[in-house]
């Protein structure tokens, strides 16, 4: 054990996914628009990169750019949501294909691709 002993991880921060540069408006429309999380201004020093930060309480979602951009489609981010029926209505009113998937004991859930390719898991818990 030795070092580990004194370590703990305690929870993740925030999760940071890629974008192609000019693509702050699209992850608007979908990150803060669609899925309803605020966007908060980047600090000062980092904001030159482009990319933007969506946040609210815990739930942080960075997108950054990068230069050879290539969607992730099989990693990803998965989001606990309530109103997931409602949820999947918007992404379809607004463009987007939510797909469904096998099944997982305990949730409803849905994937759907972020306005870059990158795959998102939408999932609520079924009241039991």
């Amino acid at each position: 054990m030795g070092q580990f002993e004194a370590m703990e991880i305690t929870r993740v921060e925030h999760v940071q996914l890629a974008m192609p540069a000019g693509g702050e408006e699209m992850a608007r429309a979908f990150y803060h628009r669609v899925l309803g999380i605020p966007e908060i201004p980047k600090p000062q020093n980092l904001a030159k990169r482009g990319g933007c930060w969506f946040e609210r309480g815990d739930l942080k979602i960075h997108l950054g750019v990068e230069a050879q951009f290539r969607p992730a489609r099989k990693a990803h981010v998965a989001l606990l949501v309530r109103g997931l029926r409602a949820l999947s209505e918007s992404l379809k009113s607004a463009g987007f294909a939510p797909q469904d998937d096998e099944p997982l004991e305990g949730y409803q859930r849905i994937y759907v691709d972020d306005p870059f390719g990158n795959r998102i898991e939408l999932m609520e818990a079924i009241p039991t």
